[in-house]
């Protein structure tokens, strides 16, 4: 780069974005990489503390801090992910569905210790919307020797994608609420209310609910009727606890499922039950789903929206970052909750 005192600029093109900070209220480009300086810039240059302008000229070795941030992006974007012009070097990467964000820890480590190249993401199975950004990327310097961005290259190839997106598939749903109380008429159902609103506005449906007595039987019976009419997904809700008359779990295991786990490390949502009637996946919801706004549900039915497979394992290490804080006004899922 060529360096100029400011006041020698005019006509020069500048090669790199300047930023213009005011101090409170704004933080962005004050001048455009390109931007050809004119005469009224100079005073405005001069407040920006730039006494001198640095003229681009790159070698055929080296990129710009912009086309380093495009060539990280596309190397590393997987499925349903876009990527926007860099501003001031950063390009920011973007869902264009809605999901849950899948990243390869491994690569993305392995790129953030290249050393002068950066790439940061939301957390692994991060709930996303379309059009949230979910990364950026950028060169700490202003140029970086095109081997680095080759190397970059190379990791991203062999473990591609190392982000992307696993979007939402739009379930037919089936519930069993369980419950002597309720199926007496002694206490109101509230599932929709709790339960069933979480669904719908992940743009899936319940297609039937059935409000069954604490009985085994009846429970086995109601879960076999679902499944017959190829439900995607089938919750129960009132029934898991550690009393003794607790049956959902017997009536669970009747109907032919392969209990998962039984049990997982998240507050609220301990007693959790996860399991498999074929490929049709069971949720044992606990009872503190019809009192706490986020709990063990709101981590895994996204998953279960994506397509994810869950291990017993995985439910396990849910015990790391499993406890909610329980704040007054929740904000889940930006939040530690379950990250």
């Amino acid at each position: 780069m060529k360096k100029v005192k400011t006041e020698n600029a005019v006509g020069m093109v500048l090669g790199h974005d300047i930023t213009r900070i005011i101090p409170g209220k704004f933080k962005g480009v004050g001048f455009k990489k390109g931007h050809i300086v004119t005469a009224e810039d100079v005073p405005e240059l001069l407040k920006l503390g730039k006494k001198h302008i640095y003229v681009l000229k790159l070698s055929a070795n080296h990129l710009h801090e912009d086309d380093a941030a495009l060539r990280i992006a596309n190397a590393i974007c997987g499925q349903q992910l876009n990527w926007t012009e860099p501003v001031e070097g950063k390009s920011n990467i973007i869902s264009t569905a809605d999901g849950i964000l899948k990243v390869d820890r491994v690569a993305l480590l392995k790129i953030n210790k290249l050393d002068k190249i950066i790439v940061s993401s939301l957390k692994n199975n991060f709930p996303v919307q379309k059009g949230q950004i979910v990364a950026a990327t950028r060169i700490i310097p202003l140029t970086l020797d095109m081997k680095k961005i080759e190397r970059l290259e190379t990791i991203a190839q062999k473990q591609h994608p190392v982000i992307r997106i696993k979007p939402y598939r739009h379930l037919k749903v089936g519930a069993v609420v369980t419950g002597s109380e309720i199926y007496d008429g002694l206490i109101q159902d509230e599932f929709n209310k709790f339960v069933g609103k979480k669904v719908s506005a992940h743009g899936s449906r319940i297609i039937k609910k059935m409000i069954v007595p604490d009985k085994v039987e009846a429970i086995a019976t109601a879960i076999a009727e679902l499944a017959d009419m190829a439900c995607d997904l089938i919750l129960t809700t009132g029934g898991l606890s550690v009393d003794p008359d607790d049956v959902t779990r017997q009536g669970v295991k009747k109907v032919g499922a392969k209990i998962i786990a039984y049990g997982a490390p998240v507050l609220p949502g301990a007693m959790f039950l996860y399991a498999k009637l074929k490929d049709t996946p069971i949720l044992g919801l606990p009872a503190c789903v019809y009192y706490h706004e986020s709990t063990i549900f709101d981590l895994i039915f996204p998953r279960i929206l994506a397509d994810d497979k869950i291990s017993k394992n995985e439910i396990a290490e849910m015990g790391h970052g499993g406890l909610c804080l329980n704040c007054d006004i929740c904000r889940f899922p930006v939040c530690p909750f379950g990250k």
